[in-house]
């Protein structure tokens, strides 16, 4: 089934801005708050085409690049107890599809962390198109969704006296994502 571009989307290549691009997360502490951070080093491209069902996102985030403003949970989260950063320095998102969901999108792709590959499905929704003071032409979407880190092989926790867990196993992903038209 076809889709129609949003307004003043056209088809094309648009680049990954990495300075103005968040991949952020949270994951439970405790089981009584959330801890959150992000990866500032991604890079990728988003293909629109003129049927918006065929469009396509690749990206590619490093991993050393978390941070949740902890050094001592970053060198955690980097070690083999959770990202194992030394042997895969990098996450991937390929999308296999995008289809409707009501006036926004749900992208699904292949998601690859530690050497893992599952399918995962975004919340994706179109912030709009701009042309920017450089003569260039920008375009923004968001999409959030959530993993669970053990289907990625991050198996480590602690139990808690009450039975609970030190590290919640579901992640809540966010994305607010720029783009340049190549």
């Amino acid at each position: 089934m076809s889709l129609s571009l949003p307004s003043g989307l056209s088809a094309g290549t648009w680049n990954i801005d990495p300075s103005h691009t968040a991949v952020t997360f949270s994951a439970r502490h405790l089981m009584v708050s959330k801890v959150r951070g992000r990866f500032s080093g991604v890079s990728g491209a988003i293909t629109i085409s003129e049927d918006a069902a065929l469009s396509s996102v690749s990206a590619t985030i490093d991993m050393a690049t978390i941070s949740t403003d902890d050094e001592s949970r970053d060198g955690h989260l980097r070690s083999g107890d959770f990202l194992d950063v030394e042997t895969f320095p990098t996450m991937t998102f390929v999308s296999t599809a995008v289809r409707a969901d009501g006036s926004d999108y749900v992208l699904v792709g292949d998601l690859t962390i530690k050497g893992v590959t599952r399918s995962v499905e975004l919340e994706l929704e179109f912030e709009g198109v701009e042309g920017d003071p450089w003569g260039g032409t920008r375009v923004g979407f968001s999409a959030e969704g959530e993993i669970n880190r053990k289907d990625f092989g991050m198996e480590w926790n602690v139990v808690l006296e009450t039975g609970g867990l030190l590290v919640g196993e579901k992640v809540k992903i966010t994305l607010d994502v720029e783009a340049v038209k190549a």
